[in-house]
């Protein structure tokens, strides 16, 4: 069948890029949901001024909050993808979203800060089902043209990270913590597209849900280059997932701290910033499709580190120009990094997705609590001021292979 899963197929790669047609549904329906899934997530960072004067809490508290989150979000993440490999499960997306309707629930009527981790632990194990099933759905559906796909569906979720702070401001700020209960409705038509993807994904996967129901081919590289590549993949989330952190968990704050803005004009300035981060998301897959996930991976380095160090030493209305740039810059990558190790170890799409995934969102936990803690002991300029230094890490690209994996080219697909 033209839409077979590529990891399901024994057809020759070059032919399946060729023979098999996008569909954009099922990826528009997957970057809703991952939209919904992201917008559930983003709400627990931006309600932090919130909760730090409802429950009294200091900058560390606030980064164990997103550490409990991130890590429950991403633990799971790598053993999901695992087992849907061999097993496919696809209604675990619907199930996934359950999990994170569960926790808003909860957190929008939490009466102690035990409860409001209670719940960010919730919102992070329905994050964790979610995204290694849904990352396999979108290459499923990419037609071979796998930098777009992804970049599709990532961008829904940049889309709900940015919506976050935003909505927060003009519903949560002025009505309370109640009013979070709001965006159940939104989880809930997550919840049925979800359900209806499930049927399409069904419908495509060969039969069988035995450890032979899907085919993996052996990895492209000798077990030492690969080793060496995941390092080297993984240095780079790190330092990525680290300074995105800096913005989503402490970006409002250090406006506040440095700029004595309002609160709900923080919120604008970080939706600003995360909306520049879905440009970004939505821009690095197809330019990774035409010209080599290497190639966005050196521009998101290189092109970054001057506006990450000019930052900390600018004033408002130039820290407000420079996010933009950071943004698009650094979240270019992101694709480019999932798509080039999917392909260094072909069929094992959500074992990938999952461990990528999860160590993005369980760096950048760790990250937030790392840095909650440093801005408590020096300041939050400090912070940003540490943080400039990251991209650096990302020379570190120098040591992935020269030849990179096959790449459907997208005008042949």
């Amino acid at each position: 069948m033209a839409e077979t899963a590529i990891e399901t197929s024994m057809v020759p790669r070059r032919v399946r890029a060729a023979t098999r047609g996008l569909a954009l549904g099922v990826l528009l329906s997957v970057s809703f949901s991952h939209l919904v899934n992201d917008l559930t997530q983003s709400l627990i960072s931006a309600i932090y001024p919130m909760l730090k004067s409802s429950f009294d809490l200091d900058f560390g508290q606030i980064g164990l909050i997103t550490l409990t989150f991130q890590l429950t979000a991403s633990l799971l993440q790598p053993f999901v993808g695992l087992y849907t490999d061999r097993r496919p499960m696809p209604y675990s997306l619907a199930t996934g979203m359950g999990f994170s309707l569960a926790g808003l629930l909860l957190l929008s009527v939490a009466p102690s800060f035990a409860m409001v981790l209670v719940a960010a632990a919730l919102i992070g194990c329905g994050s964790s089902v979610f995204h290694p099933e849904s990352s396999r759905v979108a290459r499923m559906a990419s037609g071979g043209r796998h930098g777009l796909a992804q970049s599709l569906f990532q961008v829904g979720g940049n889309t709900g990270q940015a919506l976050g702070p935003p909505l927060a401001a003009l519903i949560v700020l002025p009505r309370g913590q109640a009013s979070i209960a709001w965006f159940a409705l939104a989880t809930l038509a997550g919840i049925a597209v979800l359900y209806r993807v499930g049927h399409w994904y069904k419908s495509r996967r060969p039969p069988g849900t035995g450890p032979g129901a899907f085919s993996l081919p052996a990895p492209l590289l000798s077990s030492r280059k690969l080793v060496l590549s995941a390092l080297v993949l993984t240095t780079l989330m790190f330092s990525k997932a680290f300074y995105t952190a800096s913005f989503t968990s402490y970006y409002t704050f250090y406006l506040i701290d440095k700029f004595h803005v309002s609160v709900r004009e923080s919120q604008l300035y970080l939706f600003l910033f995360l909306g520049a981060v879905a440009a970004g998301t939505l821009i690095g897959g197809p330019i990774g499709d035409r010209w080599g996930r290497k190639f966005v991976i050196w521009f998101s380095i290189l092109g970054v580190f001057p506006f990450t160090l000019i930052l900390p030493h600018a004033n408002l209305f130039w820290t407000a120009v420079l996010t933009v740039p950071i943004g698009m810059i650094m979240a270019s990558a992101f694709a480019a990094i999932l798509i080039y190790a999917q392909e260094l170890v072909p069929g094992r799409v959500g074992t990938v997705a999952g461990v990528f995934f999860g160590f993005a969102f369980g760096l950048g936990g760790l990250g937030a609590a790392l840095l909650g803690r440093l801005a408590d002991d020096t300041s939050i300029n400090f912070v940003y001021e540490t943080c400039s230094y990251l991209p650096l890490i990302g020379l570190l690209t120098v040591f992935l292979p020269h030849s990179e994996p096959y790449r459907p080219n997208p005008r042949s697909a």
